[in-house]
């Protein structure tokens, strides 16, 4: 299976993890345990953004494959400090996204990363830029979250 192969299948299990986030109630979840101060609306736009990133990802995978490797930084981060983490810190608690996180992101993020390697398209300088990359757009939306309640970004 090619890198490309991968980005494409990387692409199909966010939409899968959007899915599973959404019929378990993640913004309830996310309010209530990690206390983002998120609605359906920022859920949607956010997602809709991962689906646009996820395309263009696979799109440019034989040509720029870092971008792959962002998006599988991406996925392995949200996996394991959005989902993996929190169901042990609240000792069990369900986290909307925890089933498509172990069983679709943790291999396929692990599979981009060694095709890449097998490839010959992994270095260390190129790992720790899509772990870089992987984990500003994890916390782009976050940050915005923050920031859209305080004075000079509100637009009343």
């Amino acid at each position: 299976m090619s890198l490309q192969d991968l980005a494409w299948l990387a692409m199909a299990a966010y939409a899968v993890h959007v899915m599973e986030e959404h019929t378990f109630d993640w913004r309830n979840w996310a309010r209530t345990v990690v206390g983002l101060p998120v609605e359906w609306a920022d859920f949607y736009v956010t997602n809709a953004v991962v689906v646009a990133l996820g395309i263009a990802q696979a799109q440019l995978a034989p040509s720029v494959p870092l971008i792959p490797l962002i998006f599988a930084s991406l996925m392995l981060i949200n996996a394991v400090f959005f989902h993996i983490l929190p169901v042990l810190w609240t000792k069990g608690r369900y986290s909307p996204g925890l089933a498509t996180a172990v069983v679709l992101f943790l291999p396929l993020g692990t599979a981009i990363f060694m095709k890449a390697a097998q490839d010959g398209l992994l270095d260390m300088r190129t790992a720790l830029a899509a772990l870089a990359g992987g984990a500003l757009l994890m916390a782009y939306p976050v940050v915005m979250l923050h920031l859209k309640s305080k004075p000079y970004f509100k637009q009343d």
